[in-house]
């Protein structure tokens, strides 16, 4: 038998290439990153998995492209660091631009490696996470990178309600660059350090005369609370990392999984007695569903997407009695909780991202109809409008709706009624469900005699009066079979817990399509 002798040169040289590779390109480099604010690649890494499980693949990869001084710049990695982990014990895919290199410009072999990453997430039903800190296509390389972002758009769209797929934004990204983190399912941006945008303000400037700086136009709060592109933005890279972390707890790895559940030691059967003071029953009276959703949900914590856009409807992934959910909520703190095409937009989207990943939906509901305006209308609100009730109508997870107070016109219907599929649709004694107000139908209706009466608003106070207690009372639509039960406030989190619990199991196959038409 012959033996085979080990070759320590073999080795050390392995090893002087992968730490030449780990390290970076120079010590300067590193220093202009640290300078900039920001994290170099492999520190990014290590605060996004669980210490010492990062498995990194194609470390050794370069480009084979010349011309334009390339072909005696051949940098390990090639700008991007790719492979897989465990975060909080369960397996994720990651690739990172490393800003040192190209600048994280992206070329034909950086994109394959990112290719390759996507491709194996896929297989092995795991969720994808880029750390995103490119400078867009590499120049020097031509139509090559540009295919190479085509790729990648393939693979967004192909694995879109698949597997989750989250873009974190740690420097600038810009022109085409910026349509994948668009496609994927959640947007995180740090302030100061990121901004996406498809034309930069120089181009701006110099097309429509327009002055404003990159952050402005393209930076973490602007995509936050005016476009709608990003759902979070922080302060540092630390605490973005971390609720990323956070969020990947409360996902499935993959569309044929549930959602991880946990233990729970808040008691199912806990009373929501102060739910009585923090809700008015004066419908015209505003108050803030964020605490109303405090005291429902698992310990009070909820995690919301979009906290600073569209504000009139809030979007939360929360857990009851250990299980995650998915809360849709009017917010009458904001326009009086009205649907406008931002809230309608925002709602849609997440109502499409629970149903994709088996998460039950529970929608409180206090809306008292569409924003009303030429603007809206000339905006399209009716097609926006329409998205939402599309994903409704779409989603066959369980679906829970509760009316707290008033639900008026088309938003009720929109906000998952029973006429669109919910599963079971509860209200509180406090619920109005009308085609409008009383005060507003009360107008239509008696015009005529109003107008006529020696005392127009007595007679107005009357028929307001008559109108609510015959059509609005709280059990009107109970007794038409519109609303399974009237419950008592105190008991909503014990009866949204034994509804999820016995929806568990549900399944509701839709018709065999290749895919819906949905409203543009």
């Amino acid at each position: 038998m012959t033996v085979m002798q080990e070759r320590p040169e073999f080795t050390s040289e392995m090893q002087a290439l992968y730490e030449q590779a780990r390290h970076g390109p120079s010590g300067a480099a590193t220093e202009a990153q640290h300078a900039k604010g920001k994290l170099t690649v492999r520190e990014r890494l290590d605060l996004l998995f669980d210490e010492g499980t990062f498995q990194e693949v194609e470390t050794l990869r370069r480009h084979r492209a010349s011309g334009f001084g390339l072909e005696n710049k051949r940098p390990y990695t090639d700008g991007v660091v790719i492979g897989w982990g465990k975060v909080h014990g369960r397996t994720v895919f990651a690739y990172a631009h490393d800003f040192r290199i190209f600048g994280g410009a992206l070329g034909e072999a950086h994109a394959q490696k990112i290719h390759k990453l996507m491709d194996l997430a896929e297989a092995a039903g795991a969720p994808v996470v880029g750390l995103c800190d490119g400078a867009g296509a590499r120049i020097q390389e031509g139509v090559t990178a540009l295919a190479g972002y085509g790729g990648i758009f393939q693979r967004n769209v192909r694995n879109s309600g698949v597997i989750p797929q989250i873009s974190v934004m740690l420097g600038p990204c810009a022109g085409g660059a910026a349509y994948s983190p668009a496609l994927t399912d959640f947007v995180f941006m740090v302030r100061g350090i990121a901004q996406m945008f498809i034309t930069g303000p120089d181009v701006v400037q110099a097309v429509t005369g327009e002055e404003i700086s990159q952050e402005g136009l393209g930076g973490a709060d602007t995509h936050t609370s005016i476009s709608g592109v990003a759902g979070f933005a922080y302060d540092d890279e630390a605490s973005c990392l971390e609720d990323v972390r956070h969020l990947l707890s409360m996902l499935p790895q993959n569309n044929r999984e549930l959602p991880p559940s946990e233990e729970c030691d808040d008691p199912a059967d806990r009373r929501n007695d102060v739910l009585g003071e923090l809700v008015p029953p004066d419908a015209n009276r505003s108050y803030d569903m964020r605490k109303v959703i405090e005291e429902i949900v698992d310990h009070g914590e909820f995690f919301e997407v979009h906290e600073n856009w569209a504000t009139n409807v809030v979007c939360a992934l929360t857990r009851l009695d250990g299980h995650v959910v998915g809360v849709v909520a009017n917010q009458p703190a904001a326009l009086a909780g009205v649907l406008d095409i931002p809230a309608s937009e925002k709602a849609a989207r997440f109502v499409q991202l629970c149903d994709s990943f088996n998460i039950p939906l529970v929608t409180l509901v206090d809306v008292p109809g569409f924003l009303p305006g030429v603007d809206q209308e000339h905006g399209g609100i009716i097609r926006h409008g329409a998205k939402l009730l599309y994903a409704y109508c779409n989603a066959t997870v369980p679906r829970i709706s509760l009316i707290l107070r008033k639900a008026y016109g088309g938003a009720y219907i929109v906000m998952d009624s029973q006429s669109i599929g919910a599963d079971l649709t509860y209200a509180w004694p406090t619920n109005e469900i009308a085609v409008m107000g009383a005060e507003g139908a009360a107008n239509v209706i008696f015009r005529r005699e109003i107008a006529a009466s020696d005392d127009p608003e007595a007679t107005r106070a009357a028929r307001i009066k008559e109108y609510r207690s015959q059509l609005m009372h709280p059990y009107y639509a109970a007794e038409r079979g519109l609303v399974d039960d009237v419950i008592d406030p105190a008991e909503t989190r014990m009866r949204l817990i034994e509804a999820l619990d016995m929806l568990r199991a549900k399944s509701a196959p839709l018709p065999s399509r290749k895919h819906g038409n949905q409203p543009q």
